[in-house]
């Protein structure tokens, strides 16, 4: 039942992709249709952060009343329900009150699962299943661009998410007994009675500001990286913008692969070891794209630094409980989700700002900053929190 319980969890985390890409799949269309500015587009991402932040802010409270299957499950249908609500939406007007709830459904599900796999499985189910995100995240386009080749309509592309959404909510709710089983046999520490805790309380947690700050990092080179890696292409490369956008898919891929990789890895080597390798692969492939050359060496650069996100992201969240203690992890995983959104959010227009007065070749010295912050804040987080596991590589 506990396997069937984890297959369950990686459809979850499909789901949790599916969505994440479509709007800039289908905004090509909507923002002609709708007779909005194509930059549009970035408000009504803004709102979505905005309410994944709120909702994973909220994530240890709901997650200590409704427990994870059932804020898991709701989540998922809210997201469901804000699809069709896109799909039918006649205005742009609309589509904004649609995207709270796109938003709202986000945050909570993305902070109970990851703890939930936190505490109870191994770190290479993590990655595997971050692998899944990756899956579902190029999924999401592809049905959508299929849909519009047909020339059935972005709205009839969110549909197909809506219903694959309300499939997965159904099969969520059914396995409702599934959670509660696999909770009694849990660790006492995961079962522990508490009250949730305020964000003021997480900050006074030692190491939690250390680890807020290289999340924030590693999310801010993560989006920096896709949202501006066809532009580096084209301009400072001189590729043609088409062959750009095709070459900057290679850095998703690469973390994609390279979660499925790290996934294997990881049973040799600990959480701590993860991420430093992949902290050392960034910066090899942000060295590589300071190499004068051409277009080949550029995309070697951002294929390198795909694949040192990859285990990054997942070992960070796999390690929380092992830092912070069981009682706390629920509660340290939502404020993590909630700064990663604030990266997202704040860094990749801050690089728009100099790339515009300075030029988009500051690119890898722009990246190189944040990377050596992260790791700065990575290893004043293992120095604080190091009391609290003797055996680092037993544990994580």
């Amino acid at each position: 039942m506990i396997q069937l319980l984890l297959v369950i969890i990686y459809l979850a985390f499909i789901s949790l992709g599916l969505p994440d890409a479509m709007l800039g799949a289908a905004w090509p269309d909507m923002y002609m249709e709708f007779n909005v500015p194509l930059s549009y587009a970035g408000l009504l991402s803004a709102i979505i952060s905005v309410g994944t932040i709120i909702s994973s802010l909220q994530s240890d409270r709901l997650t200590l009343k409704f427990g994870t299957g059932k804020v898991t499950a709701i989540s998922v249908t809210m997201t469901a329900v804000a699809l069709f609500g896109f799909s039918i939406s006649d205005s742009f007007f609309f589509l904004c009150l649609w995207a709270i709830p796109y938003g709202l459904g986000g945050g909570s599900i993305d902070a109970a699962l990851n703890n939930y796999v936190a505490l109870h499985y191994k770190s290479y189910h993590m990655s595997w299943l971050h692998c899944m995100w990756g899956i579902g995240a190029a999924t999401g386009p592809y049905i959508m661009g299929y849909v519009l080749t047909a020339g059935k309509g972005w709205n009839n592309g969110y549909k197909i998410i809506f219903i694959l959404q309300i499939i997965l909510a159904t099969v969520l709710f059914l396995s409702l007994p599934l959670w509660k089983k696999q909770k009694t046999n849990t660790a006492a520490g995961s079962d522990i009675k508490r009250q949730p805790m305020a964000l003021r309380e997480v900050l006074k947690i030692r190491g939690a500001k250390e680890v807020l700050i290289c999340f924030f990092c590693y999310c801010a080179i993560e989006q920096t990286t896709g949202l501006w890696a066809s532009s580096y292409l084209n301009l400072h490369n001189g590729i043609s913008a088409e062959t750009a956008a095709g070459f900057a898919s290679m850095f998703y891929l690469g973390i994609t692969v390279g979660r499925a990789i790290s996934g294997f890895i990881t049973m040799r080597l600990s959480d701590l070891a993860m991420i430093r390798l992949g902290q050392g692969i960034i910066l090899m492939g942000i060295l590589i794209l300071f190499i004068p050359g051409g277009m080949d060496i550029s995309l070697v650069g951002l294929m390198m630094i795909g694949f040192g996100c990859a285990p990054i992201y997942p070992c960070i969240i796999h390690s929380t409980p092992a830092h912070f203690g069981e009682d706390k992890s629920q509660a340290v995983i939502g404020v993590q989700m909630a700064f990663a959104y604030v990266g997202n959010l704040g860094m990749p227009p801050l690089f728009g700002i100099i790339a515009n007065r300075i030029g988009v070749s500051f690119l890898p010295l722009y990246l190189c900053v944040i990377l050596i912050l992260m790791v700065v804040m990575h290893e004043a987080l293992n120095k604080v929190t190091e009391e609290n596991y003797e055996n680092i590589s037993d544990r994580i």
